[in-house]
């Protein structure tokens, strides 16, 4: 043992009569092992209380035990829930996490990233949308070594690589509900340009509206940011119309709430005047008066299997699965329309 009384990588060595070399494979997970090498190492390594140093391991693998998650994305609750999930997926293992904010509309935004990957060499980056649509920061991880998943409405990538949300399908099943419902007359509130959520998003809406026979009046349809401000906005344009709709979908909570303050505002009582519903079910989705109906985003569970698919390659489940699906939750702010 050292003088300091702590086991180190030479007694493992010694005790499992193997090389350090492959002590080093065994905690740095190298496939390079067999099985049985593998378990005699690890058996080792338990019985005398080895602790593998962060340093040291972080310069064999040339990477630092950092899981980044890089963005463009101006929704605060997006974000928090991103992080969430990471830090749920990390628990209990030695890496931390880093959020690293981008310009999407830079020139130099893969070169960027480049930059960013050699500074602080991460262990993996979760992608996220929109940055996470782009093939060529995907291609700039891939050159660099650097493990990545890319999360989004979409199918991206290799299941590896990938989590996905079923966006079109979530949105179709909630416009088909308030048309179930009786509502004909139905307002959109769009997400910004340049995100694929908000072009699935609607995709959904007209193919509900499409199913029903209905079309989709080019008047009830706003765009939107996806912030709150916006939603107000969108909210009283659509009110504001000679013949206004019976119901509006925002394409995200904070726009439906924002949708629901133009409302009041205007002496529109929820749902009785106007029925509203949103997506993401974020929490404040739920403690708003009358409580929102909304599509449930499972981001946090993307996120903590994005995660997974980085640090827990072991994780057979995790690393297949990419799809994790939106479901809409009924609440109170939905009801038929008032008859004419």
């Amino acid at each position: 043992m050292a003088k300091s009384g702590k086991p180190t990588i030479n007694d493992v060595a010694r005790i499992a009569n193997v090389s350090k070399k492959t002590v080093s494979r065994v905690i740095n997970k190298s496939p390079l092992l067999s099985e049985k090498t593998r378990e005699h190492v690890e058996k080792v390594i338990q019985e005398i209380g080895f602790v593998p140093s962060l340093q040291a391991r972080a310069l064999a693998l040339s990477r630092n035990f950092i899981i980044a998650a890089i963005h463009d994305n101006p929704n605060a609750q997006f974000l928090v829930n991103v992080q969430q999930g990471i830090l749920e997926g990390i628990a209990g293992s030695e890496y931390g996490l880093m959020v690293q904010p981008v310009d999407r509309n830079a020139a130099t935004l893969a070169s960027d990233i480049r930059a960013f990957l050699e500074r602080h060499r991460p262990y993996g980056v979760v992608l996220l949308p929109p940055i996470s649509e782009d093939n060529t920061i995907a291609k700039v991880c891939e050159e660099f070594g650097c493990g990545y998943v890319r999360m989004g409405s979409v199918k991206l990538d290799e299941a590896a690589h990938t989590v996905s949300s079923n966006d079109r399908e979530a949105v179709r099943e909630a416009v088909s509900y308030l048309i179930g419902k009786g509502h004909s007359r139905i307002g959109l509130i769009e997400g910004p340009e340049g995100f694929t959520s908000p072009r699935e998003r609607r995709a959904g809406f007209e193919e509900a509206m499409e199913a029903a026979g209905l079309k989709l009046d080019p008047k009830l349809v706003r765009p939107g940011s996806y912030t709150f401000e916006s939603g107000v906005e969108a909210g009283q344009s659509l009110i504001d119309l000679p013949n206004p709709p019976t119901a509006i979908f925002a394409s995200n909570d904070e726009m439906a709430i924002g949708a629901m303050i133009a409302a009041r505002r205007s002496g529109l009582l929820i749902p009785e005047d106007l029925s509203i519903v949103g997506f993401d079910d974020t929490p404040l989705s739920s403690h708003v008066w009358p409580a929102l109906t909304t599509v449930h985003w499972p981001i946090v569970a993307m996120a903590r299997t994005a995660a997974r698919k980085l640090v827990a390659p072991d994780d057979a489940e995790a690393g297949q699965r990419w799809l994790l699906r939106s479901e809409l939750v009924e609440r109170a702010s939905v009801v038929p329309p008032k008859p004419d």
